[in-house]
C-alpha cells in the first residue's frame, strides 16, 4: 500500500439536495444518529454531543453552518464522525473529533488530483475557503470539503471547550 493509498479516496455524503465529499482519511466511522444531548449556549450549527464509547463527541449539522437549512432527521441520516487536524496554529498536533450530519451516506469514490477543479471564484464577498475543489464523478461535480476550514480557529476552540460538559 504504501504512503498515502487513501489520498485520492472519498466519501460522498448527501446533504441539503447536494453532494458533498471529503477525504476518507478524515473519517473515523460511520454512525446511525445516536442520542443527542443538547448543551445550552451552543451555536445554532452545533445540535449538541454524543457519546461515542465513552467520549464526547460533538455534532455538527452543516446544512445550518452553510445556510442551506436544517438537517430533517430520516432513516438514512447518519453521523460522519470526522477527526479534524491542525485545529490550533500552535498545536500542530491537536486533533479535534466532531461528528457531521448527512442526509445520506453514499459511497467512497476515487478521484485523483487531475479531476479535480479548483473552488469557483463566485466574487470577493463569498468565502469558498472550505472548499478544497470540485471532484469530477461520472458526469457531475461533488463539493471536496476542506474540514480543517469549515470552521475558524475560535468556533473549533469553542467546540473544543462544550467537549468537558458531558452530563
Amino acid at each position: 500500500m504504501g504512503d498515502g493509498a487513501n489520498t485520492d479516496q472519498y466519501l460522498t455524503f448527501r446533504l441539503a439536495d447536494e453532494v458533498y465529499a471529503m477525504s476518507v482519511a478524515s473519517i473515523r466511522e460511520v454512525l446511525e444518529v445516536p442520542r443527542i444531548t443538547r448543551v445550552p449556549r451552543m451555536p445554532p450549527y452545533l445540535d449538541g454531543i454524543i457519546n461515542l464509547r465513552g467520549n464526547v463527541v460533538p455534532v455538527m449539522d452543516l446544512a445550518q453552518k452553510f445556510g442551506i437549512g436544517k438537517t430533517e432527521f430520516t432513516q438514512d441520516t447518519s453521523v460522519i464522525v470526522t477527526e479534524i487536524t491542525g485545529v490550533y496554529a500552535d498545536d500542530a498536533d491537536e486533533t479535534l473529533v466532531v461528528g457531521i450530519f448527512s442526509d445520506m451516506v453514499l459511497k467512497v469514490v476515487d478521484i485523483p488530483p487531475g479531476m479535480i477543479e479548483p473552488p469557483p471564484s463566485i466574487g470577493t464577498g463569498v468565502d469558498t475557503s472550505f472548499i478544497a475543489g470540485m471532484g469530477k464523478v461520472e458526469d457531475s461535480f461533488v463539493i471536496i470539503l476542506r474540514l480543517d476550514s469549515v470552521l475558524s480557529e475560535e468556533e473549533l476552540g469553542e467546540i473544543d471547550q462544550k467537549r468537558g460538559v458531558m452530563p
